[in-house]
């Protein structure tokens, strides 16, 4: 494990050199890696841990007994998981799977909630991080509320396209989903919602090519 994957993430953020490495052994942080499609939480199961992408990235997706597949969120580089169901004991109501070749790095929170009466700097810095990380996922979600919102495919596909450009400052980028996985996440039928992207970019709404967008104005 190197330090300088890390160093400079959210969750250690404020800390110095030797903070992290004794807020490190204290959390038993461990890295593992994983294979494409590698599920590395299951539904039905218990954490105690939250996990840090040190590379790659991860989906975190619902899966009922039916085969019904609805994806929750990207989790990219320098990006977090698990962390409530870790803090809480829940049994995990989502799978995380990999979404390509991965690094991800553990830490036992639990640790840290057993030990409360115990205090020093880097516990209470990382405290304030864990806060501000799970307030920012909170924001995902909801985000992901306002764009299925609309009962139309391009209302959904509008809404979520204008927030990443507003995101990302610019009205070109790249989204973090393949096709059939922003279908999932939109709660969209991947082939009605890929013909209406193709009606968008006929109307002169967008260009695209894979996962690169570009929005053009109404009169373009």
């Amino acid at each position: 494990m190197n330090l300088e994957d890390i160093e400079k993430s959210r969750l250690f953020q404020g800390m110095t050199t030797k903070e992290l490495s004794s807020c490190l052994d204290f959390l038993d942080a461990k890295e593992k890696r994983f294979r494409k499609d590698d599920v590395i939480l299951h539904a039905g199961e218990q954490t105690s841990k939250i996990g840090m992408v040190l590379s790659g990235s991860v989906t975190v997706e619902s899966n009922d007994i039916w085969g019904n597949r609805t994806v929750l969120s990207h989790v990219g580089k320098n990006q977090y998981f698990a962390e409530a169901y870790a803090l809480l004991g829940e049994v995990l109501l989502v799978d995380v799977r990999a979404n390509e070749e991965s690094r991800i790095l553990f830490c036992n929170i639990k640790n840290l909630l057993e030990d409360s009466k115990k205090s020093s700097p880097w516990k209470e810095k990382l405290l304030k991080n864990i806060l501000i990380i799970s307030s920012q996922k909170n924001l995902v979600l909801s985000g992901r509320s306002f764009y299925t919102s609309s009962k139309s495919c391009r209302g959904r596909l509008m809404s979520y396209l204008n927030a990443i450009a507003l995101q990302s400052d610019s009205r070109e980028f790249d989204i973090p989903f393949n096709r059939q996985q922003l279908a999932d996440y939109l709660n969209l039928e991947r082939t009605n919602m890929s013909k209406e992207l193709s009606r968008m970019q006929d109307e002169g709404l967008i260009e695209y090519r894979k996962c690169h967008f570009k929005l053009l104005k109404a009169d373009s």
